[in-house]
């Protein structure tokens, strides 16, 4: 009898864990590059994205999400560490996480630890041999690449010349079909992967490269648009800005046949802004068909949705290009959570204005998966996600840095944009910021030191120096030094 009921216990204990596990849902996060918070369902009137804008529907839009740098490498680190940019001391795309730190638990090396299929497709990390081994299945991000002939050529020729460090055009528009381009083979390869583990648990990131220059997509996607009906932005900089606010957008003029001097004319803008918008509609295409397979195998139901992107970016704004600032349009960024379609409670179809961070997805899909997660910079949003509609934080931030020698420290409570230009050892403030983004994500004027703002600014001060303490340590620097 003794021994009846051991057995019974045992295997009633067994039946606990199997159920345990299978309540565990499955995590599937899209996570784009220099995808700004301009889509339909934000409100855009020019982007084409039918596909997210259903995905909206079928979540939590958050208006007011913000990224803690406006770069590749330190941003994605963040959300895949649960670690600030200032914390890791990682500030350029040249520093490899591992190469710096090795014992930092990463959300796909914390999955994989707790029987989740982890698998990266596409740019995730900025460096795709980074945290290599914390994946289950890593299908590693292509290079760009050029489709017609014209463009095939000239970058023969190029090479020929010995322009090293000049990239092909800056855009392409081959008639191809969607996988011809690098996203639409990471959506293939996505598809195929999840018809491999629909019976698993399995935590998986879906790098989709565009909008990121060079702005290659499909001719179908171009031809969503008229190109002479977007308007040129204003060139117009922001009043009073610090010296060092924007930058020269090296990046854009890296790429062929964009003008090292002087800002660009109104035919190369509006081309630039077409091939953006036919990137994102690109990329909004694969969204469709991954989410289309996921309904298509069941997994909708037990499968968790993150949409995100890695930082904001500018098309003509303020003159500028990219992104590697402060600005508000270069740290707002889109994000869409939508529970698995089982979820009791679940909310669809609505938005929140709640201040959150890209460095709270790890901390969030900890507690959805119900593991034990390390220490972290950011925080769970399951209690927004399941009321959109609650008071959350007083403050988002971001950091930027101008070399080694100074930091910008930058903090927004929704309405406000407050940022410090700091002495990176000593935190001595060198020059300050205040603009106002209540209705637009562009601010032409600095009112920093203006008596009429001034409980504002005071207010901001603080807000921000609850991140960033005058009296803290200089901060920490792990990068390494460019190679050229």
């Amino acid at each position: 009898m003794q021994r009846f009921i051991l057995n019974f216990l045992i295997l009633f204990s067994f039946t606990l864990s199997s159920f345990a596990q299978k309540q565990q849902p499955n995590v599937l996060v899209f996570y784009v590059d220099d995808l700004r918070a301009e889509l339909g369902c934000y409100g855009s009137p020019t982007a084409i994205t039918p596909n997210i804008n259903k995905l909206a529907s079928e979540g939590v839009q958050f208006n007011k999400a913000y990224t803690q740098q406006a770069i590749c490498t330190p941003s994605r680190m963040s959300t895949l560490t649960g670690l600030r940019p200032e914390t890791l001391g990682i500030y350029s795309i040249f520093t490899p996480l591992r190469k710096v730190h090795k014992d930092v638990v990463t959300m796909p090396q914390l999955f994989k630890e707790n029987g989740y299929k982890t698998i990266s497709l596409g740019k995730v990390y900025h460096h795709s041999f980074d945290d290599k081994e914390s994946w289950t299945t890593q299908f590693e991000k292509d290079g760009n690449s050029y489709l017609k002939p014209e463009n095939i050529a000239l970058l023969e020729k190029l090479k020929k010349e010995g322009n090293k460090n000049l990239n092909g055009p800056a855009f392409e528009d081959a008639d191809v079909e969607d996988e011809a381009y690098k996203d639409g083979r990471v959506a293939n390869n996505a598809i195929e992967t999840l018809h491999k583990v629909k019976d698993e648990k399995f935590l998986m990131f879906v790098g989709l490269s565009k909008p990121h220059l060079p702005f290659n997509a499909p001719k179908k996607y171009w031809d969503l648009y008229d190109k002479n009906k977007f308007a040129i932005p204003s060139r117009e900089k922001p009043q009073d800005a610090y010296r060092l606010a924007l930058t020269n957008w090296g990046e854009l003029k890296g790429y062929y046949g964009i003008p090292q001097e002087g800002d660009l004319d109104d035919d190369l803008t509006r081309t630039l802004i077409h091939g953006y918008h036919a990137s994102v509609s690109y990329i909004d295409a694969q969204v469709g068909k991954v989410m289309k397979t996921l309904e298509d195998l069941d997994l909708r139901k037990n499968t968790m949705i993150v949409f995100m992107s890695d930082h904001g970016y500018k098309i003509g704004e303020y003159g500028a290009w990219c992104k590697h600032s402060n600005v508000e349009i270069d740290v707002r960024v889109p994000l869409i959570i939508s529970r698995e379609t089982s979820h009791k409670g679940r909310k669809a179809g609505v938005t929140s204005d709640a201040l959150v961070e890209n460095v709270d997805i790890f901390s969030t899909l900890v507690e959805v998966c119900g593991l034990e997660g390390p220490a972290s910079d950011g925080k769970s949003l399951v209690p927004v996600i399941d009321n959109p509609n609650m008071a959350w934080d007083a403050v988002a931030t971001s950091v930027y840095p101008r070399g080694t020698n100074i930091m910008g420290c930058t903090a927004t409570d929704g309405q406000w944009r407050y940022t410090e230009w700091r002495d990176a050892k000593t935190h001595e403030v060198l020059a300050a910021e205040l603009y106002e983004h209540k209705n637009s994500l562009l601010s032409f004027e600095n009112v920093s030191g203006n008596p009429e703002y001034k409980k504002e600014e005071g207010h901001l001060k603080k807000l921000l120096e609850s991140q960033f303490p005058r009296n803290a340590k200089p901060f920490l620097q792990n990068d390494e030094p460019r190679k050229n």
